[in-house]
């Protein structure tokens, strides 16, 4: 169509895909949202690494230190049939495995036979002086049932093993998973190897990387 002094009339351009961008990118925005949610969500799942606890001698302490090495954790008492036979061969793992690629972490119960009941100075008087235990001992708590300790829960709803009674053991590797659990009647020197296998793995990773 010819205007008035004879030149072609311009339509202006459609306005349909502005109208579009906007609602295109607020999708894009939300997406991007949503992965990165999503990403800090997978980067926050927990293990047994993430808690923290109190440690015998009352210092909120985390277990993020332990990160990268093994940890052999396991409920103790100080009156049980099994104390004896145990902190001898968890003494005996420790000085031989530890500190650097393993740790025993040692949580007195007395939850089952009343069997820890002494206050913490005393528990760590007794493994320290009796049995020269030089692991890492925290502060006395409950392991099972609606009381445990949320380190504690966690190794039971990864392992779907929850502890019936004292020195049970839980394999930790240097993620934080919990690999392996035995009850009481399984002792230290049956498991060793599997302790011993963990821990040659980080040494051998550590090799690989120099």
């Amino acid at each position: 169509m010819l205007d008035p002094e004879g030149s072609v009339e311009h339509q202006p351009a459609s306005s349909f895909p502005k109208v579009l961008l906007i609602p295109l990118a607020m999708l894009l925005a939300i997406a991007a949202l949503l992965l990165l949610a999503l990403s800090a969500t997978r980067q926050k799942e927990p293990d047994f690494y993430t808690f923290k606890v109190v440690n015998i001698r009352g210092k909120l302490v985390s277990l993020e230190k332990y990160r990268g090495s093994v940890s052999l954790v396991v409920n103790v008492a100080s009156e049980c049939g099994y104390t004896d036979s145990h902190y001898k061969a968890l003494q005996q793992l420790q000085r031989d495995l530890g500190p650097y690629h393993f740790n025993v972490l040692a949580f007195p119960c007395n939850q089952f036979g009343q069997q820890e009941p002494d206050t913490n100075k005393e528990i760590e008087s007794f493994a320290r002086k009796t049995y020269g235990a030089s692991f890492p001992m925290f502060s006395k708590i409950t392991v099972s049932g609606a009381g445990a300790i949320p380190a504690f829960k966690y190794l039971i709803d990864s392992t779907g093993e929850e502890p019936t009674w004292n020195f049970w053991k839980y394999l930790v590797d240097p993620n934080g998973k919990a690999v392996k659990v035995w009850d009481s009647t399984v002792s230290v020197e049956e498991i060793r190897p599997h302790v011993t296998e963990l821990v040659r793995k980080i040494i051998l990773k550590k090799k690989d990387e120099l």
